[in-house]
């Protein structure tokens, strides 16, 4: 493109110049005081704060506005997502500080607006979607893109630049707090469902920020912001591969640095991540963004530098372009960090060039409005949000157990239906931590959720018209109350079947049970509800038990004594329905487990992603580490039969292909949708290696007796690891190739070889493995 000079016109703001003219124009305009500026942030609150982030009170400045805002600001923080706002209220408060923020520095550059949108855009009003656990049990990545879509669509029609997600933390400990926003345990799912979402919310222009790179779910004892101590290896080959996959397949422009310290090393602190691995290896070019407070947390929380000040020089150093949400470390003393040569402005002007592109990229300096026409009449919790939501929901589900066929029930039926249980009549249940109801109006309680949400036993009542439902709460999510359980007791002796729905209620900081600073000291259900259970069970009336949470529960004492198991992890807005829909069987479920369900609370439970040594070793020792259910279990109303597995060659390169064909039958009476799922393993290898690992996964459609074929071209990149050395290499050796519904003993297996020289891989391997399905 070639650049012309508009007469009159800043040349930044010219927008027939390319981008790059017009940052670099932009860019010598500036003193080094106002390119510190472009990489702070402001967050205001509208009255007394409660800490919607770690520490929060500790750290919000209570300086006048105009002053932080004298020579510009890089990011405004969360004008929709701090209170109850409605969208018209939000978009005018936003337009308001955009005014604010260009009359206060000499260029007029407005602020990057960014938002929480998790779960939805977390504001007041809008739809609350499943939780990214429930995304990934619907092993959709086309669903997550439409997802995304909605939810960047959303952002963008109300002025919003910036989305701080999604989560691609690959989980390793289940009592993790934040598990509910995972997608799940595998990284190739974790990675092709993080792109699927990077891809609808970058192609609806919003800038996707990736997090929290990197290994903040391994920590020690699953606590939050704990250390995190694992090797090389594990880093290489469990957590890095989703990031890499959400940047290169999904094209996301911003990553938000780990609160934790890996061997000892801060992430904000890691010049070896952020710098060699991200810039210099993988090629990322947008911004690297701090977690709230991250970068004042080098001094307090890791004593990596002596103060405030101090910890500004040491993220600048790492590779942390923009802090976030205030400026705590960046600001005047970055400035004077340059002036006294503790840090290059060479470094500053980096990151100044990352952020400015994002404005011109955005739109921001062409001049036209920044809050968009008609922000203040879109409607956030519309028929296709709903539509989108309820989807979800119901595609989410997983069915784990019905030995004698109970479910589902009779939606026409009279049938006494005991309900009982915490999260049977709690809409909250239903909502993740990052949902705006859990996240926020827990402080507002006179807001009550903010948008239409029913509860289970509401949605029941309508599912199961003639039935005769009765409720008993028996017992809270947590707590010690135990008087309520006879209460239930009494409605589950007069009733045909009991349902009990047990589970989460997700919150912040230990107000919840699941959420951000909610771990777990072992799994067991919360509080008092197992023995609300085991008292239902005591009763001898046919038992179906509903887990509504946002981890999995050990159910190891229940799996041979209950009619039925549900598994819904935080199903959403329109959970409720979802679930009644499942139990009436309008739904044919068709989730599978991105999580395992251990047997024991107390047996430190393992992922699926073990080497032998990792797995149920008799003689050696009496722990069993086998689940309940597997990762990717998962049954329906119509059974699935898996007929063969066959590949196109028996050997190829190491730098080929393979086409693995896998043919499934539905020989039930139902329509049902299967989750085909392809796993490999390297029998012998210079490290040990997983028993089984996911290359590969497609839903496919299937009406009663119809043959389907789901064709896997699968990379011999797929079958790579982290060698002796520490470099990624495909050697040649024998692949072993399983197909089936789950990881426990797929029942097809098919074997291919690898010939040739041992393969390096460098940066750009191949990620994904492509599926097609065909007629068999």
């Amino acid at each position: 493109m070639t650049s012309v000079n508009v007469p009159g016109l800043a040349p930044w703001r010219d927008t027939t110049r390319t981008t790059d003219d017009r940052v670099e124009a932009l860019l010598a305009e500036l003193t080094l005081e106002e390119k510190v500026a472009q990489l702070g942030s402001v967050w205001i609150q509208t009255d007394e704060p409660g800490n919607q982030a770690p520490l929060q009170d500790l750290f919000m400045d209570p300086g006048k506005l105009e002053d932080r805002l004298e020579r510009g600001v890089g990011h405004l923080t969360r004008v929709f997502g701090t209170a109850p706002v409605t969208p018209a209220e939000g978009a005018a408060r936003l337009r308001s500080l955009q005014e604010r923020v260009m009359a206060a520095n000499r260029l007029g550059i407005p602020a990057i607006a960014h938002e929480e949108c998790l779960t939805g855009f977390a504001t007041y009003g809008a739809t609350a979607y499943p939780t990214p656990l429930a995304w990934a049990a619907t092993f959709d990545p086309g669903l997550v893109e439409r997802l995304a879509g909605a939810i960047g669509a959303d952002l963008r029609a109300v002025g919003v630049h910036q989305g701080l997600a999604p989560v691609l933390d690959v989980v390793r400990d289940y009592r993790w707090g934040r598990v509910e926003e995972s997608l799940g345990e595998d990284p190739y799912l974790v990675g092709q469902l993080g792109a699927a979402y990077v891809r609808g919310l970058e192609g609806a222009g919003i800038v996707a920020t990736l997090k929290h790179f990197a290994g903040y779910a391994s920590s020690r004892a699953a606590r939050n912001h704990a250390p995190v101590s694992i090797g090389p290896r594990e880093l290489a080959d469990v957590v890095l591969p989703p990031f890499e996959t959400a940047l290169h397949e999904g094209g996301a422009r911003s990553v938000m640095n780990s609160y934790t310290d890996l061997d000892g090393v801060p992430v904000g602190a890691s010049v070896d991540l952020l710098r060699r691995l991200l810039r210099e290896e993988w090629g990322f070019g947008g911004t690297v963004v701090a977690d709230y407070w991250a970068v004042p947390f080098l001094a307090s929380m890791h004593g990596v530098a002596e103060d405030d000040a101090a910890a500004g020089a040491v993220a600048m150093l790492a590779g942390i372009d923009v802090e976030l949400p205030e400026t705590v470390g960046y600001g005047e003393h970055l400035v004077a960090h340059v002036r006294a040569d503790r840090v290059a402005e060479s470094l500053v002007d980096e990151s100044v060039r990352r952020v400015l592109r994002q404005k011109v990229e955005l739109g921001l300096l062409d001049g036209g409005p920044l809050v968009p026409g008609g922000a203040d009449e879109v409607d956030l919790d519309g028929p296709r949000n709903r539509e989108l939501a309820m989807t979800l929901a119901e595609r989410s589900i997983v069915l784990l157990d019905n030995p004698e066929g109970l479910l589902p029930f009779d939606p026409e039926g009279n049938a006494r239906i005991a309900v009982v249980g915490p999260c049977a009549d709690d809409p909250r249940v239903l909502l993740g931590c990052y949902s705006f109801p859990n996240h926020v109006l827990d402080r507002y309680p006179e807001h009550g959720m903010g948008l239409p949400v029913a509860s289970i036993r509401e949605r029941l009542a309508d599912e199961f018209p003639h039935a005769d439902v009765r409720h008993a709460l028996g017992v809270d999510v947590w707590g010690g109350d135990a008087s309520g359980i006879g209460e239930a007791v009494a409605v589950v002796e007069e009733a045909d079947v009991a349902l009990v729905f047990v589970g989460d209620r997700a919150g912040l900081f230990g107000g919840g049970t699941s959420g951000e600073g909610c771990d777990a000291a072992d799994l067991r259900l919360p509080g008092l509800q197992p023995d609300l259970v085991e008292a239902v069970l005591a009763t001898g009336t046919p038992t179906v038990l509903v887990v509504v949470s946002g981890r999995p529960y050990a159910l190891g004492a229940y799996k041979d004594r209950v009619a039925a198991v549900v598994q819904a992890f935080f199903p959403g807005v329109e959970g409720a329905a979802a679930v009644a829909g499942v139990l009436s069987g309008r739904v044919n479920p068709s989730g599978r487990l991105p999580v395992q369900i251990p047997v024991s609370p107390s047996i430190n439970p393992t992922t699926y992603l073990q080497p032998p040594l990792g797995r149920r070793a008799d003689g050696i020792t009496v722990l069993d580490p086998t689940p309940a259910y597997a990762f990717g279990h998962g049954l329906s109303y119509s059974a699935v039969e898996y007929l063969d597995i066959v590949t196109d060659r028996a050997e190829l390169p190491t730098d080929g292909t393979v086409e693995v064909r896998v043919t499934v039958r539905n020989t039930g009476a139902r329509p049902a949708e299967e989750v085909v799922q392809l796993y490999a393993s390297d029998p012998v290898a210079q490290v040990a290696r997983p028993a089984l690992q996911l290359v590969g996964f497609a839903r496919v459609a299937l009406v009663p007796g119809e043959r389907r074929a789901v064709v896997f071209e699968v990379p011999a990149d797929a079958f790579s690891y982290t060698g002796i050395d520490l470099r990624r290499v495909v050697e040649p050796g024998t692949i072993v190739l399983a197909a089936g519904p789950s990881a426990a003993e797929p029942p097809l297996r098919s074997v291919v070889r690898l010939r040739g020289e041992t393969l390096v891989l460098g940066s750009r391997r191949r990620l994904t493995t492509r599926t097609r399905t065909e007629e068999a």
